[in-house]
This record gives C-alpha cells, structure tokens and sequence, in this order.
C-alpha cells in the first residue's frame, strides 16, 4: 500500500488498525469520527480531524489515500462502506497485524481486520468487512461471508460455512462443516455442534437457542 490511509473510527478498534498499519510501514493520515468532542485531538499521535462525512477529507480517497473502515456497528461500517464504493469509487484495504498466518490459499475480500496471533487454514475463503479478533482460527477450507465478526480466541472449525453479519463471541468453539445462517449470533464461550438457522442467538455448551 503506497498511499497513507484514513481511518474512520477513532475507537479501539481504530487504534487498533493504526499500530497495524505503522507496524507495516505505512502511514495514517488521520481518523474521521462522528464525535465531536474528539475532532481535533490526538489519539495515540494521530488528529481526529473530522467527522466520517466529511467531504473535505473524502476527496483525498482513491487519488492521495486509502481507507479502512474501523467500526464494529455493522449499520454505521454499512453505510460508509456504501459511500466509498458509491461516491468515491473505492474499496476499504485491509488490516493485516504481522503475527498472522495467512496461507497464500486462502481467498480475501476487502475491507477485513485480523487482529494479532489470527491463524486461517488452507483454502478458506474470508468475504468483505470481516472483523477477526486476536488469536483467533479459522479453519481450513472454512468461508466467511461479508460483515461477519470473530471474537478473541475463538476456533472456527474446518469446512465450517459462515454467512453473512454473523457475530461470534469470544472463545467460541464451532465443530467442522456446520452452516451458520445469516445474521446469527453466539455468545461467547459456546460450543456449537448443531447448524444455526439465520437470525438466531445461541449460547451454551452444547450451544442452545435462546428464546427472545
């Protein structure tokens, strides 16, 4: 990546993303944020020079800098994800911690971010805008559809399919060649030995749906 990125989030998951990128020999540029309170301040000795819509700042996107979208909220990663593909005509790069194992196999869309110690295996195929937190593994020939999130030391088993705005908790455990349907959600700690229909939460060991 030649260009310096602009990071929009000025969270953890932001400050994050910048010692990644540094780690990496690159530059940032700034952070864009919506609260106010923070714009012009220094977050780890990076200003926060506006807010995530700040046309001034936008311009420089695609012909001076990058972007990654460092948000945790998929409506709000959503909707400036739109806004980059749509107006600027971009896409978010992604972030890549130095401790990860990544094998040439394995399939990358854009936008992703893998914390330190992330383990993939061998043809997995991991979307667009995925969030996969320190240490954890995703198994081999595993795929990940766009907007999924992967807590802290959580064990994706191989062949396990994975589809879209799926939220993992921490320490999650799920066995090898279960689906996950859309938008689920497992809390942290959970074993998952049983497919997961879309839009349902579980939690447990065995994983058990919890009822709203």
């Amino acid at each position: 990546m030649e260009n310096p990125v602009i990071i929009f989030g000025a969270n953890y998951l932001g400050r994050s993303a910048k010692e990644i990128f540094e780690s990496n020999g690159n530059v940032v540029y700034c952070f864009l944020d919506d609260n106010k309170k923070i714009h012009n301040t220094e977050i780890d000795t990076i200003t926060v020079l506006g807010s995530t819509d700040d046309d001034g700042f936008l311009k420089l996107i695609g012909k001076k800098c990058e972007a990654f979208v460092a948000i945790d909220d998929n409506k709000l990663r959503k909707n400036i994800v739109k806004m980059l593909q749509e107006v600027r005509k971009v896409q978010p790069v992604n972030a890549f911690h130095k401790s990860c194992i990544v094998p040439e196999s394995v399939e990358i869309g854009h936008g992703n971010f893998f914390d330190m110690a992330v383990k993939v295996g061998v043809g997995a195929i991991i979307k667009n805008q995925c969030i996969l937190h320190a240490g954890a593994i995703i198994g081999a020939e595993a795929s990940l559809g766009d907007f999924v999130q992967i807590g802290a030391g959580s064990i994706i088993g191989a062949g396990v399919e994975i589809e879209d705005e799926v939220f993992i908790g921490s320490g999650v455990t799920i066995v090898g060649g279960i689906a996950i349907g859309k938008g689920a959600r497992i809390g942290a700690g959970s074993v998952v030995v049983a497919p997961i229909k879309a839009g349902e939460t579980v939690f447990g060991n065995p994983a058990q749906k919890i009822k709203s």
